[in-house]
């Protein structure tokens, strides 16, 4: 597997994670070492599961890196791609945290290095079999992703379902395949006692399943669900992301995703269930409260 994306995207955490996995793994290996590298595995299976870092701090090397797929295809071998991405205000927050330089912007702008960066991996991203936008993961929940993709040997592995939960005031998740609008549930914001509590909460689901078309969105979602996973999974996609959409993220969405997920799990795929805004909801509530809102 080839390891690659934008810098800052998270790839030194997904590399981790493979290595946690039982992935051999070689970072910032020079592209044009990379036929040779394969060369050089010992046969017999004692190392069946490769990752190699590649991205543009190879420099002038970097650039070969197509040419070199090709050569490792020629060895009988097809390469897997991962490619991990974020949007810009997410990268130039998390450079800024670092205070590191952008390898392509070592002296301009952190926007123009991405740019550049974007083109040059364009090959590679129209190439990759994985795609993950990273924009919304907390390391703990990239680690998670990754073990959910990769956690299962390649003859037993089932297509990955991600349910987020968020709130369309903040946005749509970037990456949704499928979207979800429960902002027509009666919502639990309006009732005093479960305004300051998630969705997760018991007292929070209660509240919305005892409203009738609570429970009939849940089986008409699940029905619907249930007859597309399999159909998508047959066309070979390696992962589905669901968003399931209320005002804020913090009650109803959050109650219905835990759901889903659970029934999801039920017909044995890999689930991961993110509620994306949650806290910022919970946060702004609080704020409003001390402040007399």
């Amino acid at each position: 597997m080839v390891v690659t994306g934008l810098s800052g995207a998270g790839k030194s955490e997904a590399l981790k994670s493979l290595e946690d996995l039982g992935y051999f793994c070689v970072d910032n290996l020079p592209p044009a070492l990379i036929p040779e590298f394969i060369r050089f595995l010992p046969g017999g299976g004692e190392v069946r599961r490769v990752a190699l870092g590649v991205d543009i701090r190879g420099g002038v090397f970097f650039d070969s890196v197509l040419e070199s797929l090709e050569q490792v295809r020629a060895q009988g071998i097809e390469p897997q791609i991962l490619y991990l991405e974020a949007n810009d205000e997410v990268l130039v927050r998390r450079y800024k945290e670092t205070r590191r330089r952008h390898p392509l912007a070592p002296h301009g702008r952190l926007v123009d290095g991405l740019n550049r960066e974007r083109e040059r991996l364009a090959g590679l991203r129209a190439q990759a079999r994985w795609v993950v936008d990273t924009s919304e993961l907390t390391p703990r929940q990239l680690r998670r992703r990754m073990a959910a993709l990769f956690g299962q040997d390649e003859g037993r592995r089932r297509m990955l379902v991600n349910l987020v939960s968020f709130g369309f005031k903040y946005g749509l998740p970037q990456d949704a395949d499928l979207v979800l609008d429960v902002r027509y549930l009666p919502n639990p914001q309006y009732e005093e006692a479960l305004r300051l509590l998630p969705g997760t909460d018991p007292r929070v689901r209660d509240f919305l399943f005892a409203h009738p078309e609570t429970g009939e969105f849940l089986d008409r979602s699940w029905s619907f669900l249930e007859f597309l996973l399999p159909h998508y999974a047959n066309e070979g996609k390696e992962q589905l992301t669901v968003g399931i959409g209320c005002t804020g993220g913090q009650h109803r969405s959050v109650a219905l995703a835990a759901e889903l997920g659970e029934r999801i799990r039920g017909l044995g795929y890999p689930v991961t269930v993110e509620h994306r805004d949650v806290r910022r909801a919970l946060e702004e509530n609080r704020a409003r409260r001390e402040g007399g809102a």
